[in-house]
């Protein structure tokens, strides 16, 4: 099941296990367990960049405000030996995506300042002063990337409004009217009209902007080439782009008036090809390819290589068979480095071009999130253990050597839960991964309520990263199991088709195994079991309570459960039909997989959740499960958060769901009566 020959290195299990039993043998009298509030209180580091020279490390910090309803993003950088880092953006304004300007002279990021502004590049002197704005699009902009010059910068921006959607100062809105086959994306509502994404040179000396590509077709991800001449960019130019998952790789000169050069396409694999990277020496482009579409998100995105002219296309991740992202080409140009995907770990990889070697700079237990490569070869990548959430690192000769300290003083005033990761057989002998967490006070002998918790996707896993989710849960007293189960990505591409068109059966006997195994090694109570999840979490949590009555409670969160309602509801059209046919077709499969098909069969008290303005899991599937579910009589609730999408935005929001989730757990798994206190694992 592991795949053996895939792992090339052995994991720093001396590692693992020192720092998850200092974790859990902190000094009581010195800490406190993790509460509700300190969500609010840890900090998101993100998008490292280092600069040109290597000295300095550009990096993003986020927080989210209770008081303020919201969450800000500030920039900062540190120096990349270490030391004290320096805010770059000013509190209370949030920026993102950080970028050196070649000379090493000007960070740049996006943000909207002032009331109603639109996203625009703005840049700041790293040397002192403030930031000033080198666009202002009507519309804003939607990405941006240097030249290598540093005289021009490349925008993404959607065309225009037309004059005839002016907002009206009074009275109703005008209709959507729609034509198109995919209409709707959750966090974009309805998508009408023919607003494109297009590409656009920004000429920064003579302040002039010029648009390099047009037509009916959405463009993104411009990369330019070294020599400053051409721009590689990811289109779907397909007759109907609604119609398929297919995306290619083309390039236009960069200097080019729109309409009038056509640009030039570099791949023509049937499925989706993205994330371009130019070589050194501009010769070719490195990319992410999905080989096999039509298994839509259960295939394996592999790492390809291609002449910059479009001739001698390969695959040189094939034989690993694991997802791969962010490619980026080393120095001298004869490797690529990519983030790579394995078994509950995330590392940063390095394939040697023209061959099949690849070595694992950064590996083990740990998760890569985002990395960046300085032209000097400074390596600095964004680092998560299960003890600590994402630093900034730096790979040196003899390892990696930390350089951000943004939540330690929290950490340090907390005492977190021991985490280990487990691998037991699921009913059929399947090996499957997890990870149970474990409350702060655990006692060896003693039962604890345990709570199965399920990730998203399904195409996703539970991996080395710091769980607050996890912690809050073991800081109540509860032991909480999390598992991969089939349908989970990092274990293959057959692991992750396994589930193909058969939801809730397969994978709903590997994650039950975890609980199983849980108990078996006398930690879990199975009198005490609680079940839940969000999104495809909250989905597989709908199959486990129509199949069986072992689990005391469970929480739906953003969830499915009459699969043909959704047809031409929800934002997943082409997904539906490669993966079950069209319903007047093919309505058995609708069906059988439908939760709702066996909701007679439900007596698990049930938290249902969602989003009002979900488009990816329409909130009327809570409102189907819930109406089901309160007819029968099994305790039930519904509780649907106002304007949200598929993941909640607001803070306070976010607060709430914490709340309820352990209310409703205390309440039917500890059998806490409403407005009593818990005592721990009691």
């Amino acid at each position: 099941m592991r795949h053996v020959a895939a792992r090339c290195f052995v994991p720093s299990l001396v590692l693992l296990a020192a720092s998850v039993l200092a974790a859990g043998t902190l000094a009581a009298q010195d800490t406190r367990t993790l509460e509700v509030d300190d969500l609010f209180r840890l900090k998101r580091v993100g998008s490292p960049r280092v600069s040109p020279d290597g000295r300095w490390i550009a990096y993003t910090v986020t927080t989210m405000s209770l008081e303020d309803n919201s969450s800000t993003a500030r920039i900062w950088m540190v120096p990349s030996e270490g030391g004290d880092p320096l805010p770059m953006t000013r509190e209370g304004s949030s920026a993102s995506d950080p970028r050196w300007s070649p000379d090493g002279r000007w960070l740049s990021f996006t943000a909207a300042r002032g009331d109603d502004a639109k996203t625009q590049v703005w840049a700041l002197d790293r040397r002192g002063g403030e930031a000033r704005p080198l666009t202002d699009v009507e519309q804003g902009v939607s990405a941006y990337a240097w030249s290598p010059d540093g005289a021009r910068v490349a925008l993404v921006i959607r065309d225009p409004e037309p004059d005839s959607a002016e907002k009206k100062p009074d009275g109703p809105r005008d209709p959507w009217v729609i034509d198109r086959l995919q209409f709707k994306r959750d966090g974009a509502g309805y998508l009408t009209g023919d607003r494109r994404l297009h590409l656009y040179v920004l000429d920064l000396q003579g302040d002039t902007l010029r648009q390099i590509t047009g037509g009916r077709w959405d463009e993104g991800s411009p990369v330019w080439s070294p020599d400053g001449l051409r721009i590689a960019f990811v289109s779907n130019r397909t007759d109907d782009p609604d119609a398929n998952s297919n995306s290619d790789i083309w390039v236009v000169e960069a200097d080019a008036p729109e309409a009038v050069t056509e640009p030039l396409r570099i791949t023509t694999n049937p499925g989706a090809d993205r994330s371009p990277a130019w070589s050194p020496d501009g010769r070719r482009l490195a990319y992410v390819t999905t080989l096999e579409p039509d298994l839509i998100w259960y295939a394996t995105l592999h790492l390809a290589v291609v002449n910059a002219d479009g001739s001698d296309p390969q695959v040189i991740s094939r034989e690993l068979d694991r997802n791969v992202s962010r490619p980026r080409w080393s120095a001298e140009g004869g490797a690529v480095w990519v983030e790579l995907e394995d078994s509950g770990e995330r590392h940063l990889t390095r394939f040697e071009v023209g061959g099949d070697l690849h070595t694992r700079p950064i590996s083990g237990p740990l998760r890569v999130s985002d990395y960046d490569l300085g032209p000097d070869g400074t390596v600095a990548a964004l680092v998560d253990r299960l003890d600590h959430p994402a630093e900034v690192h730096v790979l040196d000769v003899d390892g990696l050597r930390r350089v951000t300290h943004v939540n330690d003083s929290l950490l340090a005033a907390v005492r977190l839960g021991r985490v280990r990761n487990v691998t037991f057989s699921s009913a059929d002998g399947t090996e499957i991964e997890g990870f149970v967490t474990f409350p702060p006070d655990y006692q060896g002998g003693r039962r604890y309520p345990t709570l199965l918790r399920i990730h998203g996707g399904p195409v996703s896993q539970f991996d080395h990263r710091f769980s607050f989710e996890a912690q809050l849960f073991a800081a109540n007293g509860y032991l909480v199991v999390q598992t991969n189960p089939r349908g989970s990505s990092g274990y293959g591409q057959d692991f992750s088709h396994a589930i193909w068109a058969d939801w809730g059966n397969l994978d709903f006997q590997d994650v039950d195994a975890g609980v199983d195994y849980a108990v078996a090694q006398g930690w879990a109570d199975p009198e005490r079991l609680g079940v839940g999840g969000w999104s495809y979490g909250g989905i597989l949590t709908n199959y486990v309570i129509t199949q069986t009555d072992r689990y005391e409670a469970a929480i739906t969160g953003a969830s499915e459960v009459f699969y043909p309602a959704n047809y031409g509801h929800d934002h997943f059209q082409l997904i539906w039909e490669k993966e079950l046919g069209l319903p007047w077709e093919s309505m058995d499969a609708w069906l059988r997989i439908s939760p709702f098909m066996k909701v007679g069969e439900v007596t698990t008290p049930t938290l249902v959740m969602g989003g009002e303005a979900d488009w990816a899991v329409p909130i009327q599937n809570s409102e189907q499960l819930y109406q089901a579910l309160r007819r029968r009589g099994v305790p039930t609730q519904l509780v649907v958060y106002p304007g949200q999408s598929h993941g909640l935005k607001v803070p306070s929001y976010q607060q709430d769901r914490l709340q309820r989730y352990l209310a409703w757990y205390d309440r039917w798994v500890k059998g806490v009566e409403p407005g009593a206190v818990s005592e721990g694992g009691r």
